[in-house]
């Protein structure tokens, strides 16, 4: 079984692409939907309420700027320059994923007043409601094609060099001690 570029990246340096580029991100977004869910059935709710929604999404859009300007040079371009995309299911779940940062980076932009300044409250309302839903769906499609095994769409590692394949010489007398080998 191989794995995505996607998750190769959540388990390096463990625990911490884990808790940056998942972990983070999910609590913000589950934040947001939870109060979002409060303050739809009661909008005059305890103002902390809205606070707490109003920093998450805040939080969450700078969350993923700086998500997204990690991916796009460290990422993206040396993958694509170098052809080495593990499949389709590879592109999918990264290209997802950062297209997940935008609906919270224009929510975030909705949050601080710097994007739909003259719209109504009820209007903004469903404008956040519908960023969250675009985030929710997109970065559920990452995380569903970031576990998938690329090789079911024909994935093979490349072949690695003899040398690099075969154990130092002193590993291969040790593991022919006492086995006789008939050509």
């Amino acid at each position: 079984m191989y794995s995505t570029h996607y998750m190769d990246l959540l388990m390096q340096n463990s625990p911490w692409n884990l808790i940056l580029f998942m972990a983070i991100p999910v609590i913000l977004a589950e934040t947001i939907a939870i109060t979002e869910l409060f303050l739809l059935k009661s909008p005059n709710a305890h103002p902390t309420l809205s606070k707490v929604n109003r920093t998450a999404g805040i939080l969450a859009g700078f969350a993923f700027f700086g998500i997204i300007i990690y991916f796009i040079p460290n990422v993206i371009i040396p993958l694509a320059s170098a052809g080495e995309f593990r499949t389709w299911i590879d592109v999918v779940a990264i290209f997802s994923y950062i297209l997940a940062g935008i609906p919270m980076i224009l929510l975030a932009l909705l949050n601080l007043k710097l994007l739909f300044r003259k719209v109504v409250e009820q209007k903004k309302t469903t404008y956040a409601i519908l960023l969250l839903a675009a985030f929710l769906v997109l970065s559920h499609i990452a995380m569903i094609f970031g576990m998938v095994d690329p090789g079911i769409a024909g994935y093979k590692p490349k072949a690695k060099a003899v040398s690099e394949v075969q154990p130092p010489a002193h590993h291969m007398d040790s593991m022919h001690e006492g086995h006789h080998y008939h050509h």
